[in-house]
């Protein structure tokens, strides 16, 4: 028995190291899916012009080697758990690839869309005269943002966070004679190497604190560190440069002008900065949820800045009447929706919306050009509003009601799950204007049927798939938290003020010809001017290049003298149509 004990000894030892080896090329295997982009633009250089046939080719087998990488990735997460490759680098940082159920998610959805979005691109850009080089750019970008999902170091992190910048603004300058190109591409210059700041910022101090780059080795220390009860009071700051750097790349208020201004690039790079390189803000938070799981400050941060935008955004979106500005105001009203989520520490939810949001917005703009016909062509017309203060009474009960109803059976912890209950507050606030619609018109017993059918859909649906992505994402974000007092006030305040929206749009049927309500809309329709005003500041920074660009230059007079009532788009009766 000893002999045998002693002969199998070894032999076990190997096993364990063969297994180890054949994760670690698991893991490697990742790389080939950014590698395949990475040469097809490189590979442009040599098709830059009209229907480049061998980079048309490339990049559809990137797309689809992408989408098989992606599938062999998920299984073998969901076969071994957490995989890594060894570290490319010095002292602890550098290049190291990880493969988890976040990054497996981010790196799954980033595959679909970019086979989705290359595949429109051919279409969209044939007979361009550089559809080449665009295809290029299209898939450094792609290539970036598949690095920047699958770091597992801070150097790696930083790295690809650059890159998705770097590619972006190549992208957004595709006609580069246009000058609405040029200034929305500066003013995401600026922003992006201001978010890049913070992030540098961050990644010094979290090296700093605890001598490696490693993410999992970080992350560990920090989930011991909170159990045994101890304080890590230098990784508030650490939050805070993460939470300023995910703020600047989400477009978040004040600096969300550049997003609502990139219409002059082609629509596949509409589609593919809303649907994907936006969503790297958020990410970056979840990602780093134990760090911002051990800061008392940052979370508010989000919570203020997230939910106002978020509020801000979607009121202003309601009164636009060009389908892509109001797409941009709507990727910036998630966007911020996402981080306030994220600041109240429900990632689970985070995820569930940005991988949502995507998908929508990916659809939206690669079908904007058809969306007039389809309006004209529908049959469906809106019921008429009859403004009875009892029916919109009930209809907010109702929407109250089948929320609060499924929460208590669902089994919902009003204490350690409130920043759960108080998301899922907003989207019974919407139940609530879904009845009120139903119930305060002419519409038959038929229409309320299907508002309750609808409402009790969409509520099991939350749960539902929130409850499916906390439990695909366990080992990668905290637990739900009891939150502290600062949150529920802050959280109770921004509830009050999303109520009142809603409750204004409500009654907003009633209010259409007061005098009031029509210059405000005229105002929100203008954003109520933040972007102007970021447009002064960043005329004057490229004022001294007004010569070699006067159009540019001109662009950034007529914005900053902007007034409203002398443009025809922007009659109250064009906003309220």
């Amino acid at each position: 028995m000893l002999l045998f004990h002693l002969t199998c000894q070894p032999n076990h030892g190997l096993l364990e190291s063969h297994i180890a080896m054949n994760q670690h090329l698991l893991a490697l295997l990742a790389l080939a899916s950014p590698v395949v982009f990475i040469a097809t633009a490189l590979a442009s250089t040599l098709q830059p012009g009209l229907r480049p046939g061998l980079i048309k080719r490339m990049s559809t087998a990137a797309t689809l080697i992408s989408i098989g990488v992606a599938a062999l990735c998920s299984y073998s997460v969901f076969s071994y758990g957490l995989l890594e490759t060894s570290l490319l680098g010095v002292q602890d940082i550098g290049l190291r690839l990880r493969l988890d159920s976040l990054s497996v998610l981010m790196f799954s959805m980033i595959a679909l869309l970019g086979f989705i979005v290359v595949r429109y691109s051919f279409n969209y850009l044939d007979g361009d005269a550089r559809q080449g080089i665009f295809l290029g750019r299209l898939a450094a970008a792609i290539a970036s943002v598949q690095l920047l999902v699958l770091s597992g170091n801070l150097g790696l992190l930083f790295l690809s966070w650059v890159l998705t910048s770097m590619s972006l603004h190549r992208l957004l300058l595709f006609y580069g004679e246009r000058s609405g190109a040029i200034v929305a591409a500066r003013k995401k210059f600026i922003m992006a190497r201001l978010s890049d700041v913070c992030l540098l910022a961050a990644v010094v101090l979290l090296y700093l604190q605890f001598g490696t780059g490693r993410l999992e080795t970080i992350f560990q220390v920090i989930k011991t560190t909170l159990a045994s009860g101890d304080s890590l009071p230098g990784l508030d700051l650490v939050a805070v440069f993460l939470v300023g750097a995910a703020l600047l790349k989400s477009a978040q208020f004040p600096t969300h002008g550049w997003l609502i201004e990139v219409m002059e690039t082609p629509t596949p790079v509409s589609a593919l900065l809303h649907a994907g390189l936006l969503n790297a803000g958020p990410f970056l938070i979840v990602r780093m949820a134990y760090v911002m799981e051990a800061s008392t400050y940052a979370p508010l941060v989000l919570i203020v800045v997230g939910g106002f935008t978020a509020l801000f955004a979607s009121v202003v979106f309601l009164t636009q009447t060009s389908i892509k500005t109001a797409l941009g105001y709507s990727s910036v009203a998630h966007m911020g929706f996402s981080l306030l989520v994220c600041g109240l520490g429900v990632y689970a939810a985070a995820m569930l919306h940005l991988v949502a949001h995507s998908f929508y917005k990916a659809h939206s703009f690669l079908s904007s050009g058809s969306v007039i016909d389809t309006i004209r062509s529908a049959k469906v017309t809106a019921a008429k509003r009859t403004g009875n203060p009892f029916r919109i009474g009930l209809g907010i009960l109702l929407g109250l009601g089948v929320y609060t109803g499924f929460a208590l059976l669902w089994g919902i912890d009003p204490v350690k799950e409130a920043s759960l209950l108080a998301i899922g507050a907003i989207i019974a606030m919407g139940l609530s204007r879904l009845f009120t619609s139903a119930l305060d018109s002419n519409g038959s017993l038929k229409l309320v049927l299907r508002a309750t059918l609808l409402s009790l859909l969409v509520v099991a649906a939350f749960f539902t798939l929130e409850s499916g992505a906390h439990h695909l994402l366990l080992t990668q974000i905290p637990e739900l938290s009891t939150p502290s007092l600062t949150k529920i006030i802050l959280t109770g305040a921004l509830l009050v003020a999303f109520g009142a929206v809603v409750f204004s749009q409500i009654v907003a049927p009633s209010l259409t010809n007061h005098p009031s309500y029509r210059a405000l809309a005229i105002h929100l329709r203008n954003g109520l001017y933040a972007n102007t005003i970021l447009d002064r500041i960043v005329g004057a920074l490229y004022s001294h290049d007004a010569e070699s660009q006067p159009k540019v230059s001109d662009h950034f007079e007529a914005i900053a003298h902007q007034k409203p009532l002398e443009t025809e788009a922007l009659k109250p009766e064009s906003v309220l149509d």
